[in-house]
């Protein structure tokens, strides 16, 4: 029993502090807020069910991002009208972990999805979201972990099950397509000089 408590109490303080980041990836892969919560949910439930398979010193964020892709995969491509060319991999074992030192953060963990997290939203006007949000999956995927969530590229090839050049390749057409679908929002907002 004791043992079971200092394991939960383990889990709590190194796991739960990425919950916001979770929940924030959750929606923008999923584009529905109950989903998403209902992805996190399980995603927490998998991590500490397999927590003893952690291997401590490595990156909990990127293993936690790992499960939550994973979990994605398996029940939502299935029930979303998605093509199964956005994923080029199978997924692969939760034993596969990350060898990346994660950074302390002070950091204090949420307590629930809706009463602690920093949803996207707050950080981002509607335009810039429904960019982010109409970009193809493989690029929004990558986008997001390295510019939001501002994973090294190797952390995100781990991720994803894919070579770090295709997560740079990625990276760059999506950035491109971000910037495309973007000029006019940074025109209208004074980002860009509008040509006379």
């Amino acid at each position: 029993m004791r043992e079971e408590n200092n394991r939960r109490k383990e889990f709590e303080e190194i796991a739960m502090r990425h919950i916001d980041s979770l929940y924030n990836m959750a929606l923008r892969l999923i584009l529905n807020k109950e989903e998403a919560e209902d992805l996190v949910q399980e995603t927490y439930l998998k991590a500490y069910r397999f927590f003893n398979t952690f291997e401590k010193g490595t990156n909990i964020k990127a293993w936690l991002f790992k499960i939550l892709r994973n979990t994605f995969i398996n029940k939502y491509r299935k029930t979303m009208s998605m093509p199964n060319e956005f994923f080029y991999e199978d997924t692969e074992s939760l034993n596969n972990h990350i060898t990346y030192d994660e950074e302390k953060r002070s950091e204090e963990p949420s307590d629930t999805l809706e009463s602690k997290y920093t949803d996207l939203s707050n950080l981002m006007e509607d335009d810039v979201k429904h960019a982010i949000d109409s970009l193809p999956l493989e690029y929004r995927e990558a986008v997001l972990l390295s510019d939001v969530e501002e994973l090294p590229y190797k952390d995100i090839a781990e991720i994803t099950n894919v070579p770090i050049g295709t997560i740079k390749s990625r990276l760059n057409r999506g950035r491109k397509l971000l910037q495309k679908s973007l000029r006019e929002y940074a025109k209208d907002r004074g980002f860009i000089k509008r040509k006379k």
